[in-house]
């Protein structure tokens, strides 16, 4: 597989957000060690089988990526929520999903590195709000036996200006509906099936919560994030915030 390297754009937004003057030993170039860590989670491959042109040691990629993500993935989507077209255009709709993942033997015990048992084994759960054209801005994670509803609450805190929350059946609850409409967004998502009362709904727009979907399958192409190596959960949530920059706000 050839080899992962930044472009000039891409490393220009990215620049900025590198720690600067910290002590101890010299970094190597750090756009090598970022499209490294790109690399690895592409293909996924252990850290010691990156290639020799990306290689470096472990401490330079697990230091600087849960550095330089979250603020990577945070500024990136503002910037771009701020320019042409404005909030307005990019966060009027946003949709909630979630994606699990193979759990792995974790440090501090499973529940505090996000991994617990579901039907699939130990799982992980991906949480992720998107704007208006898919593109994720906001990520959690949460163990895979933890419900849907208790990390939607928690993710719509972050939430930008919208007009509308579109979800699946899973996060169809009166308290979500609620807190959807006192941050002034209309909900959009079918009811379960056991409500006494039909819930109404935009049918028309639903239609656009395949974005979520389509997302999900984008971010999988990582196979890193498809199925989660890292033991720690910051590492993994960086690694998931790493590669959702680049496949679509860089």
């Amino acid at each position: 597989m050839a080899l992962f390297w930044l472009s000039d754009a891409a490393w220009a937004a990215i620049e900025p957000h590198l720690p600067k003057n910290q002590p101890g030993a010299r970094r190597v170039d750090d756009r090598r060690v970022i499209s490294g860590i790109l690399h690895v989670l592409k293909v996924g491959c252990r850290w010691c089988n990156c290639p020799a042109r990306l290689r470096t040691f472990d401490n330079d990629l697990q230091s600087v990526q849960p550095l330089v993500a979250p603020r990577l993935l945070a500024q990136a989507a503002r910037r771009a929520g701020g320019g042409r077209g404005g909030h307005e255009e990019h966060r009027h709709r946003q949709h909630l999903h979630q994606g699990a993942t193979r759990g792995v033997r974790s440090k501090g015990g499973r529940a505090a590195q996000a991994i617990g048992r579901s039907r699939g084994g130990w799982t992980t759960k991906v949480h992720a709000l998107t704007d208006v054209i898919g593109r994720p801005y906001a990520l959690m994670l949460t163990p895979g036996n933890v419900s849907d509803m208790k990390a939607a609450a928690a993710l719509l805190e972050r939430a930008g200006p919208m007009r509308y929350l579109l979800g699946d059946k899973g996060y169809d609850a009166d308290r979500l509906r609620r807190l959807a409409r006192q941050a002034g967004a209309t909900p959009v998502r079918p009811g379960r099936r056991n409500r006494r009362r039909t819930i109404r709904y935009d049918k028309q727009r639903y239609r656009g919560r395949h974005l979520i979907e389509n997302a999900f399958c984008r971010l999988k192409d990582f196979r890193r994030v498809h199925t989660r190596y890292d033991k720690l959960a910051a590492n993994f949530l960086s690694a998931v915030a790493l590669a959702t920059a680049v496949a679509f706000w860089l």
